[in-house]
């Protein structure tokens, strides 16, 4: 059974695409890397389903038409309209390491714990607030208590993806506001 823990959203189907189920969808990774993932992976009635893509065409470099297996005509292909994308996190992570790719999709840092650079654990990434130009890391701290973060590159200090730790350089006073 797939869980949420083990999946990352990479994109969202659009809308049915002709009458044969073709879906159009746009995604945050290289459309080249998504024919590369065993699986396309949608929460239909709170249970985390699995797709199998048969063909793919794309349109440009965030929007792609699939061809799904079982999705045979647009009634069956606006069953996933609107429905977010996600694959497995350990492929994701292992594509991205193959295919040296820096983009990684925000919520993917849930469950990181976060440092500051003195090297001190801050707290927990629980959460990414992205309904706004400014990314935000929702931050657990020790205390139970959460503060909010800027995603931001430049802040940045050290990734490292298979401990599951981000060290940020934290301005003074940041963690207080």
């Amino acid at each position: 059974m797939i869980v949420r823990d083990d999946i990352i959203e990479i994109g969202r189907y659009n809308k049915a695409h002709g009458v044969n189920g073709e879906i159009s969808a746009t995604v945050d990774v290289e459309p080249d890397v998504l024919g590369k993932f065993s699986c396309l992976i949608s929460d239909i009635d709170g249970i985390y389903v699995p797709f199998f893509v048969e063909g793919m065409r794309t349109k440009s470099n965030t929007t792609v038409l699939l061809t799904i297996d079982g999705i045979a005509n647009e009634q069956q292909a606006a069953l996933l309209v609107n429905r977010d994308i996600y694959v497995l996190k350990s492929e994701y992570q292992q594509l991205s390491s193959d295919e040296d790719c820096d983009e990684m999709p925000i919520d993917f840092f849930i469950g990181f714990e976060l440092f500051n650079q003195d090297d001190e654990k801050v707290g927990t990434i629980v959460d990414v607030d992205d309904s706004t130009e400014n990314v935000l890391f929702i931050v657990e701290l020790e205390d139970g208590s959460e503060v909010s973060v800027p995603a931001a590159d430049d802040l940045i200090e050290d990734l490292d993806v298979d401990s599951k730790v981000i060290t940020m350089f934290l301005p003074q006073g940041l963690l207080e506001l």
